[in-house]
């Protein structure tokens, strides 16, 4: 159990921040970007709760649990000695998301046109969270060519991405009025 008594340190005041194995780095370091949006990922999921209920309600606590082992998971090195096991994501999180996404896809009608982010708020907001997640993305990629990282992590990111677009979807298609369609070229020309 994590106990936070002070909630201010003062030793990132001069720009550094300390990982789980006790070396600083930098703030704007690869791995401390990448569990920053992670944890901005996390708190869009969390504005995408208000008001929820049900197994999407209950797959988003999930989620944002995940997210906290996934920052965990990336502000430890792999190659960090420590005293206890680290946190890792596994593959089991990765293939929970995917049934998550077969189970939601199962429901919807196929993609005719790719679709505008929006919708019923709640959907905006998953999508929102979608593309942060793709940044996110990016960002372990940048941080794996400098340093090892969980394969795990990165399929999860990858397959969450994948689970906020079919659950935004599915929002709308349930509280809304559907996907909003991309109608390419619509107001060309005036």
């Amino acid at each position: 159990m994590v106990r936070l008594t002070k909630i201010y340190t003062r030793t990132g005041d001069a720009g550094e921040t300390a990982l789980v194995d006790g070396s600083r780095v930098p703030k704007d370091d690869p791995r401390v970007t990448a569990y920053g949006t992670v944890d901005e990922l996390n708190a869009a999921i969390g504005l995408a709760r208000i008001g929820g209920s049900g197994r999407l309600e209950e797959e988003l606590e999930r989620i944002q649990n995940d997210l906290f082992d996934l920052g965990a998971d990336l502000a430890t090195p792999l190659e960090a000695e420590l005293k206890h096991e680290p946190l890792r994501l596994d593959p089991a999180q990765v293939s929970w998301l995917e049934r998550c996404i077969d189970a939601y896809n199962a429901e919807l009608e196929s993609l005719r046109s790719f679709i505008l982010p929006g919708g019923v708020a709640r959907a905006a907001h998953l999508h929102l969270a979608r593309t942060i997640a793709r940044r996110g993305e990016r960002e372990l990629v940048t941080l794996q060519r400098e340093a090892a990282i969980n394969e795990a992590a990165l399929g999860y990111v990858n397959r969450l991405s994948d689970y906020l677009f079919v659950a935004a979807r599915y929002v709308n298609a349930v509280e809304g009025d559907g996907d909003l369609l991309w109608v390419p070229g619509k107001h060309r020309g005036g």
